[in-house]
């Protein structure tokens, strides 16, 4: 990162949290692919205090300081009062942007609360015009892929008529450099009611290329860098035409020249953090494959619930039996395994949950730990305008009965989502 801050006009701030590393690792290393956006000074923040401190210092500096924010649901309370706090300084060269999840899917929400601009969806492109306008003097009203409020208080939301190219930027910033996870996959065509993926970056699936992943392979493995992740919504779907089904020779030839590259003493981790797997992708010639090539010892499946009647009702395209399969022939091929749950789901019955904690019943005496999530109304989802509800007494008795084999943050993101539901969400509506 360069030190020298008197030598540009314009400063790029970053919130650089841990949970929104990857997101800001593809938006700077867009921006280092454009001859006019890649040698503005970055900065990555990662305490908020000192984020305040030195958007205030950068503004008695730079001709304009951006300060830019990628933020879930769950962070808008916290992201408020930082945004407050910038306010305060009232400092008009200081613009503040978001993006991500919250204000892709809540952009009218995400400006009241003090942010300049939104970046709707995939921002790659739209983030390089936007800081080559504001380097340039120039107004950015009608760019593609942005959200924002005209001087009469009118949301404007500026359609784009294009898709970003995986293959086309960086997973990672190689000048101002930071190193992490390649995203190969961006989109999901299920659909999920409770997700934003598919609303937010389409259902047709992209992937980079096998080549085009190998190159920055090759980059890590220079920095001796050599425990490989990927970024996917469902890693054995990679290479598939409708994103839906198990491509398993491309999954083989990734693995095989990735593994070439790192050599004997690298790692791959395919189908764990940061990724999962759908359970009907679950086969034994696919984990002869993993347990071949790759490095994890788990996996990460997606059931979300136990009852078939909420599947459907979730639109999740999966049967109960595709978890079970799912979990027996994991632990058959030596794999532990996780599996995702969702607590709270909207139209929940009684009887819905009576069969889920079966279902957790069942896969615990298999073997599997249960990673648990609670419901959160996401905005620009089916399930957006639905009141989270409280985890039922049986559930609570299960989880205490089961410490040991249930694991996350739900009863945190249980109380989160009743603050988010009553302070913001129900408010910003339109």
């Amino acid at each position: 990162m360069k030190q020298n801050i008197l030598t540009d006009d314009i400063a790029f701030i970053t919130y650089y949290r841990k949970d929104t590393i990857f997101s800001f690792n593809a938006l700077i290393g867009a921006l280092e692919t454009d001859d006019e956006t890649k040698n503005v000074d970055i900065y990555y923040i990662r305490n908020k205090k000192e984020l305040t401190k030195k958007i205030r210092e950068f503004s008695s500096k730079y001709r304009k300081v951006v300060a830019g924010f990628s933020l879930y649901t769950t962070q808008i309370i916290d992201y408020q009062a930082i945004v407050n706090e910038i306010r305060k300084l009232e400092k008009k060269n200081i613009i503040l942007i978001a993006g991500g999840a919250h204000p892709s899917g809540d952009p009218l929400g995400s400006l009241k609360m003090g942010f300049d601009v939104v970046f709707l969806g995939e921002a790659e492109r739209s983030i390089i015009e936007f800081v080559k306008r504001i380097k340039n003097n120039q107004g950015y009203e009608n760019i593609e892929g942005i959200a924002f409020v005209d001087n009469k208080y009118k949301l404007i939301k500026n359609k784009k008529a294009y898709r970003i190219d995986l293959n086309k930027y960086p997973p990672f910033p190689l000048i101002n450099t930071r190193f992490g996870a390649i995203e190969i996959a961006r989109g999901c065509p299920h659909n999920c009611y409770f997700c934003q993926t598919s609303f937010m970056m389409g259902t047709e699936v992209k992937y980079r290329s096998i080549d085009n992943v190998c190159k920055y392979i090759k980059i890590l493995k220079n920095e001796n860098l050599i425990d490989i992740r990927f970024i996917t919504p469902d890693a054995f779907s990679y290479g598939s035409v409708n994103g839906k089904d198990v491509n398993i020779s491309k999954i083989e030839e990734l693995l095989i020249r990735v593994k070439k590259i790192i050599g004997k003493n690298g790692r791959i981790f395919f189908g764990s953090f940061p990724s999962e797997v759908r359970p009907e992708h679950v086969n034994r010639e696919i984990l002869e494959i993993i347990k071949q090539y790759a490095d994890n010892d788990n996996l990460i499946i997606g059931a979300q619930s136990g009852s078939q009647r909420m599947l459907d009702l979730c639109n999740r395209g999966h049967s109960i039996e595709d978890v079970y399969n799912a979990v027996e022939i994991t632990r058959k091929a030596g794999f532990n395994v996780n599996v995702d749950f969702i607590f709270g789901l909207p139209g929940e019955k009684k009887e819905d949950q009576m069969k889920t904690l079966a279902v957790m019943k069942d896969l615990i005496g298999m073997g599997a730990k249960i990673h648990a999530h609670y419901f959160i109304p996401l905005p620009n989802t089916p399930f957006s305008n639905t009141r989270p509800t409280k985890i039922d007494e049986k559930t609570q008795e299960f989880i205490q009965r089961n410490l040991a084999q249930i694991y996350g943050n739900f009863r945190k993101q249980e109380k989160l989502a009743q603050k988010v539901w009553n302070k913001v969400l129900k408010k910003s509506r339109i």
